[in-house]
């Protein structure tokens, strides 16, 4: 594109969240002369969103922090549905009560990220269930449904996967991208929303969007999606070997957290400084350059950022000193146990069960081998499930300890003679 007007446009091509655009010159020539007001949408399937939702969350941020105005669409309607984008099979379906659980607790994730009230730039959040749940079966189809064509909704990956290997496909998940479609009208009508982002998983549904805002209200809409997060390895962003990743304190501790975002693999430090931190240009470039054994001191920036706009200031600090005190001091309340390796035995490899044994952690190799064959034993807070797992020099910490832990409370420390 030609030279950037808008400080939201710019920011987010420098920080990478940009995938596909339906008309980015014209969205940042309006996003230069006013307050433009954008939208993503948020099913409750569970009752908190997890780290692969950050990007959206943080989007939205990123909107309101360059002058604009976010909604939070919580999807109570949609979610009565499921969205059917690269599923092999149907969602579960929600009782209403179920639902209202989730929404309750997916709302609090948002008010640690954004700003509400009524100010034109403050957010706003509201429900699709407000109209989907009253719209009446044929005056839709006659208004919204005629603009639909079936021969092109079947092109579309969400269905197209679907069908390809042979798998049911719902009329009710069928359904799911006009109703997303026909949001992106009601938040129009209702609030002059001119803009949908979400991942580049939602690209048809978007574009679906902004063709029934034409036809239906002669409204100039763009639609928006972020690039698929994956990690340099190329697990998805968010999945771990213990689970999602969960963002209120009640499903994923504040330091459990820290510790997701301090285990980021090299490779990934500049991008998630970037994409999750709200750091400054220059800092992160800072941050970007160190190699070697510096880069665990980007990491725990990382790590602290991402903590204090999760979970505040105060669980940061608590997070970053407990783990300052487990690696770095060996301690962690009472002091951690502690058993010497050399550097020859890390070399040939030192098999994980002889560690939590030589550390007390276990009272036998039999018992050590038990323990993490039934997932409770963790190298550096990762879950190894090998019995016959061995410890190299990649596990050492840049102050020459490793971590071991047999279940969730008891930690001891291998450190380097």
């Amino acid at each position: 594109m030609s030279k950037t007007k808008s400080d939201f446009i710019r920011e987010i091509l420098w920080r990478g969240f940009m995938h596909q655009c339906t008309d980015i010159d014209a969205l940042d020539e309006a996003a230069s002369k006013g307050v433009i007001t954008g939208y993503i949408g948020f099913d409750c399937t569970a009752p908190s969103l997890h780290v692969g939702s950050m990007v959206q969350i943080m989007q939205l941020r990123r909107l309101q922090q360059a002058g604009h105005r976010p909604i939070v669409l919580i999807g109570g309607g949609t979610t009565k549905i499921g969205d059917p984008s690269f599923r092999d099979e149907a969602r579960p379906l929600l009782d209403d009560a179920m639902i209202a659980e989730n929404k309750a607790g997916i709302r609090k994730i948002f008010e640690r990220f954004l700003t509400f009230g009524d100010g034109p730039s403050d957010a706003i959040m509201v429900d699709n269930d407000d109209w989907l749940s009253e719209l009446k079966l044929v005056p839709f189809l006659r208004d919204a449904g005629r603009h639909f064509s079936v021969n092109r909704m079947l092109t579309m990956d969400s269905v197209k996967l679907r069908l390809d290997r042979e798998q049911p496909l719902s009329f009710l998940e069928f359904n799911y991208m006009v109703l997303q479609s026909y949001d992106f009208v009601e938040l129009y009508r209702r609030f002059e929303c001119v803009l949908q982002m979400g991942g580049s998983d939602q690209w048809g549904n978007i574009v679906n969007g902004v063709d029934l805002g034409r036809r239906m209200a002669d409204a100039q809409l763009w639609g928006l999606t972020t690039p698929l997060i994956t990690t340099a390895s190329g697990a998805k962003m968010g999945k771990t070997v213990e689970g999602a990743v969960w963002l209120n304190a009640e499903m994923r501790s504040p330091y459990d957290y820290w510790q997701f975002w301090r285990n980021t693999e090299d490779a990934d430090v500049g991008r998630f400084l970037r994409l999750f931190t709200d750091l400054p240009q220059d800092e992160i470039e800072r941050l970007e350059a160190l190699d070697g054994s510096e880069i665990n001191e980007a990491k725990k920036v990382l790590a602290n950022e991402a903590t204090r706009l999760c979970h505040g200031e105060a669980a940061a600090e608590d997070a970053a000193e407990t783990a300052r005190r487990t690696f770095e001091e060996g301690a962690s309340g009472d002091a951690l146990p502690v058993a010497a390796i050399s550097r020859e035995q890390l070399d040939e490899g030192f098999l994980f069960y002889e560690g939590l044994k030589e550390t007390g952690l276990a009272a036998s190799n039999g018992e050590a081998r038990r323990l993490i064959k039934g997932g409770g034993a963790r190298v550096n807070d990762k879950v190894v499930n090998d019995e016959f797992h061995k410890l190299g020099p990649d596990d050492l910490d840049g102050d020459g300890t490793i971590k071991l832990s047999a279940g969730k409370k008891r930690h001891a420390l291998l450190r380097l003679a």
